[in-house]
């Protein structure tokens, strides 16, 4: 005789043969009946959550590209590492989204992006600001440099040369923001004391905290001659 496990065997009426119960509810006491029908519930759940989803995000795609089309755009000229351009720019695009996303000059990062890091600090008309504070628009008429403009026919910047001689960089995600204020200082001040050069690279964070051997390299970039 067969044996019906309790879960796995053999339904009632089919010891010896092949079963012949059709999946239906019929023949199942009322605890196989409940979990059958929420399994087949769950399944169909399942299909039409992830229906609904495909269209969610077809739906949110058509949106964004129609957002994208309506928005406000501005033509600007600016110069940047010495290079003109003239460009057609979207009003809400910070002065970081362009040089990243559309000029690909990807050295300057993005951080905190609210001001508070300095990762993406830049230099407009030879002063250091925040480029993801900055819209796009603002720098029109305006010369930036970035950190891709520091090195010269394939040498570094004497700042660039006295960060690597003193082990400035650490992660070196830092790094980019902290050259172009240190730029702007020794074009300002080309011998700074530790005390000026603290006070200037303020606003610039290290998470690895190498502060010291960033003011000392600074410092030794002014010994060596500044920014010449």
């Amino acid at each position: 005789m067969a044996k019906n496990h309790k879960g796995f065997g053999v339904a009632p009426g089919t010891e010896g043969g092949s079963s012949t119960a059709s999946p239906t509810t019929e023949g199942l006491s009322p605890a196989q009946r409940s979990r059958r029908e929420f399994l087949e519930g769950t399944g169909n759940t399942v299909v039409a959550t992830a229906a609904i989803s495909a269209l969610g995000v077809s739906t949110l795609n058509a949106a964004e590209q129609a957002d994208a089309s309506a928005a406000a755009k501005t033509s600007i000229q600016l110069s940047v590492n010495g290079t003109s351009h003239s460009l057609e720019v979207e009003d809400r695009w910070t002065l970081v989204e362009l040089l990243r996303d559309h000029l690909h000059l990807t050295g300057t990062k993005i951080g905190c992006d609210r001001s508070e890091c300095g990762a993406c600090t830049v230099l407009m008309d030879g002063k250091p600001v925040y480029s993801c504070s900055q819209l796009a628009v603002w720098a029109d008429e305006h010369s930036i440099q970035t950190v891709e403009g520091l090195a010269r026919n394939g040498e570094l910047s004497p700042v660039q040369q006295a960060f690597v001689d003193n082990n400035g960089p650490q992660c070196g995600f830092c790094t980019p923001g902290q050259l172009m204020t240190a730029t702007a200082l020794l074009n300002a001040n080309s011998n700074p004391d530790p005390g000026q050069v603290r006070e200037a690279m303020v606003g610039n964070l290290c998470r690895c905290s190498n502060y010291n051997a960033i003011v000392e390299a600074v410092v030794a970039a002014g010994e060596q001659g500044g920014v010449a």
